[in-house]
């Protein structure tokens, strides 16, 4: 079947239209005009209250259904990163940590998690200072893997949703800022230590970024997509012995 849409001035003058003829009929069957002008009057009193009161709620709905698609594809774009960089990245920042013992206890998800879990882990992450050593991991490799991942990130970046999520805007900003700091460097091998130093800072902020926005991450998904969760669980880059295998 086929609609026919009509303009909206038509609409208007229709209804209009609709309530003199039905305000006429009125009259010439019951007459009592004065009861017609009573009505009238108190149903125009009325409208006022009676927009402001739909046009609020109406307003109330369209914006929380906006919010609500807003953040399922902000959602989206995080878990696109997640599965293309960060899960790696987490897993390649624990080579250049002095002792990453204790943050992969501290952050060693499981399905039995709840949220006072995740609210303890991100209270440890405030708490306490994590330090990063250049000297320790790999960091030709690291450049490697980032510089391939870079096209990924640019995209990322220019998706319009992540105006609303400033936080992980900051992590993109950050493992960018990182990514063109290692490309700017033509050799990795034979740095001096204040250079060393200063890649180390780098990799603290978008590390710490990093671990936040996963712990915002990993509880999405344990609520909302539990067999995405699942596989993230096992996939679980603060555990070594992680494996997709379900044992």
């Amino acid at each position: 079947m086929r609609f026919i849409r009509m303009p909206h001035d038509r609409i208007v003058y229709l209804l209009l239209l609709v309530s003199v003829v039905l305000y006429f009929t009125d009259y010439f069957l019951f007459g009592r005009p004065g009861e017609i002008g009573f009505g009238f009057m108190s149903n125009v009193a009325f409208l006022p209250v009676y927009v402001l009161f739909v046009t609020l709620m109406i307003e109330r709905v369209l914006r929380e259904r906006e919010r609500e698609a807003m953040l399922k594809k902000l959602n989206m774009v995080i878990g696109i990163f997640f599965s293309e960089v960060g899960t790696r990245l987490l897993r390649d920042f624990l080579e250049f940590f002095p002792d990453g013992g204790e943050l992969r206890q501290k952050l060693n998800i499981t399905v039995r998690w709840r949220e006072e879990d995740y609210r303890a882990a991100r209270d440890f992450l405030k708490s306490h200072e994590i330090r990063l050593d250049a000297r320790l991991g790999d960091l030709p490799r690291l450049k490697e893997f980032l510089s391939e991942r870079k096209g990924v990130m640019l995209s990322l970046m220019e998706n319009p949703n992540l105006l609303e999520h400033e936080s992980f805007t900051d992590l993109l900003w950050a493992v960018f800022h990182l990514i063109e700091e290692l490309q700017a460097r033509h050799c990795l091998a034979s740095l001096p230590a204040s250079d060393l130093e200063h890649l180390a800072g780098d990799m603290k902020r978008a590390h710490n970024h990093l671990l936040i926005e996963w712990l915002s991450y990993m509880s999405h998904l344990q609520k909302d997509y539990p067999y995405l969760f699942s596989l993230a669980v096992r996939m679980n880059p603060m555990n070594p012995q992680a494996h997709a295998e379900v044992a």
